[in-house]
């Protein structure tokens, strides 16, 4: 079962939710480009989760549970320590990055043992949950995001000037960059360069209106694909599958 809120206010403008997972049986649980960095909490304890170019499906056995906190495309910055690009499409434990090293099993189970209240008797603090693994993430990252610098306040227009289907020239002399500054602008805020970037934004948009039940031919044109047979052709690329598949459609 997944559950997903809004974060606490400290990083709303750079968080885009929190969110909890519980595998109640056996299955490939499919995760597709989105442009989004999260902060994940699993079965082998805290990592990285970054931008994805392509499908990486996960794995999940029954009673597996999972915590996260998923930074807004190009918001991440500088919270874990290494350039954005360096964690294209991978998974990187939170030990390998030297930060946030007070996130780990050890101290979340400090915060949970028995202790003595003033009284003499003991006590019981709240158990190690989804819910607190959350909320102790985003302690860490509050405090965090205070000590490194502001990501690019250009990425929001650069995501939405892609959005919208024109040529990466086109965008760039939009917002008054060059090609290669705009590539150097891109890669720095998400992790991959914008002919990328705008395939990923193409893509989710695609998938929001197939989600709403449009049909395909109409989420073709709607999302700036030539024809529907584009459309499928890029959505198994992205994602590894059809997308009827992906959105549980017969």
């Amino acid at each position: 079962m997944y559950r997903e809120w809004a974060p606490v206010p400290k990083l709303a403008g750079r968080v885009v939710c929190v969110w909890t997972q519980e595998a109640t049986s056996a299955g490939t649980q499919p995760v597709v480009p989105d442009g989004c960095v999260d902060l994940i909490w699993g079965p082998e304890g805290p990592q990285v989760a970054g931008p994805d170019t392509g499908p990486m499906p996960v794995l999940m056995s029954p009673g597996d549970r999972y915590a996260g906190v998923r930074f807004r495309p190009g918001k991440v910055g500088e919270v874990f320590g290494v350039p954005v690009d360096a964690l294209r499409d991978l998974r990187v434990p939170l030990s390998e990055l030297d930060v946030l090293t007070e996130l780990t099993t050890e101290t979340l189970l400090e915060t949970s043992a028995v202790r003595p209240d003033r009284a003499g008797d003991t006590r019981q603090a709240p158990a190690m949950t989804p819910e607190s693994i959350v909320g102790a993430m985003q302690r860490a990252l509050a405090v965090r995001m205070r000590a490194t610098p502001e990501p690019d306040p250009a990425a929001a227009a650069i995501a939405a000037a892609l959005r919208t289907g024109r040529s990466v020239g086109e965008v760039a002399w939009e917002l008054g960059l060059g090609e290669r500054q705009l590539h150097r602008r891109s890669l720095r805020s998400f992790g991959y360069g914008p002919k990328m970037l705008q395939r990923v934004v193409r893509f989710q948009r695609a998938l929001r209106l197939a989600r709403l039940g449009v049909t395909p031919a109409e989420v073709a044109v709607a999302s700036g694909y030539a024809d529907q047979a584009h459309l499928a052709n890029e959505v198994r690329r992205l994602a590894g599958m059809s997308l009827s598949r992906l959105v549980g459609r017969p």
